[in-house]
């Protein structure tokens, strides 16, 4: 009996020291608290640690992805004078927001949505209430995850923030409708400026043909003048070589090159009416110009 007794207390005491020992599977952390501190954080494997009492031995499962919910209750009756999920802009407005964080590895879910709370109004007071609506899907996740990494990285709770996102973005009810109306006219703002820049860039490659063609034209008619100098000055110095050559042999030789010149130039004259020959005043004694009335004239 006392044998029996014996190998009793010793199976007891065995199962006890037992106790410490625990399995931590795959995809698990466990968090060991001796005397109420935390004293390690084994990955998988085995953990021999104290026994029970004086060892306390939590498995998370770290590769699960939680889910964290908060920010404005879309669809319930806003009983609270400024609900939660309603932020005041940085101009003044009231936008409603709720937004989903996803995290692994421990579950604090009251400390995750605490420190996104805070990151979220943060975010939303220092941006007016168009940037907040009209960016804010865009825009919002990426900064609050960022936010929310650097908030949660001083307590050590073992949180990674895996993403965030905008579950709904919207600007309270009372003024929805107002809030409809500038967006769409903003909209039409942003067609009509897109159109007026296209028309702008249009009118752009019109003027700036147009000028690549006038360019062109001035410098065709720039050298075609040119030509035409260059061919008159090389004819003026033929014109010129001729005359002191012949000059040495005709002293006359002027007054010829003179009366070449002006015989054209009398032509045109007389074909304009401004001009008359001397030829009908020529008589039997020469020329007559000594004369009264009238005379005949061929048209």
């Amino acid at each position: 009996m006392r044998r029996w007794v014996r190998y009793a207390l010793i199976a007891a005491a065995v199962a006890y020291l037992l106790t410490g020992v625990v399995p931590v599977r795959p995809g698990e952390r466990a968090v060991v608290r001796r005397f109420g501190a935390v004293a390690a954080t084994p990955g998988p494997g085995l953990w021999v640690g104290l026994p029970w009492g004086l060892d306390r031995v939590d498995r998370v499962e770290v590769d699960r992805v939680r889910q964290v919910a908060l920010g404005y209750e879309f669809g319930a009756d806003d009983e609270a004078a400024l609900p939660p999920g309603q932020l005041l802009t940085g101009d003044q407005n009231l936008v409603n927001v709720r937004v989903v964080i996803d995290y692994t590895v421990r579950p604090v879910d009251g400390a995750v949505s605490r420190a996104a709370e805070a990151a979220l109004a943060e975010w939303v007071a220092g941006r007016t209430v168009d940037d907040v609506l009209l960016t804010g899907k865009a825009a919002l996740p990426a900064a609050l995850a960022a936010r929310l990494r650097e908030r949660l990285e001083p307590y050590r709770l073992g949180i990674e923030v895996q993403a965030a996102a905008v579950a709904a973005l919207a600007p309270p009810e009372e003024v929805r409708g107002a809030f409809a109306a500038v967006t769409a006219a903003q909209a039409d703002i942003h067609t009509r400026e897109q159109e007026a820049a296209r028309e702008a860039d249009r009118l752009l490659r019109q003027a700036r043909t147009r000028q690549y063609e006038l360019g062109q034209s001035a410098a065709a008619v720039a050298h075609a003048r040119r030509e035409l100098a260059r061919t008159e000055a090389e004819s003026f110095r033929k014109r010129l070589e001729q005359y002191r050559r012949l000059r040495a042999e005709n002293a006359e030789v002027l007054t010829a090159l003179w009366w070449d010149e002006m015989a054209p130039l009398f032509a045109r004259l007389h074909a304009a009416g401004r001009l008359e020959l001397l030829d009908s005043y020529l008589g039997a004694d020469g020329l007559d110009i000594m004369q009264f009335g009238t005379r005949d004239r061929k048209k």
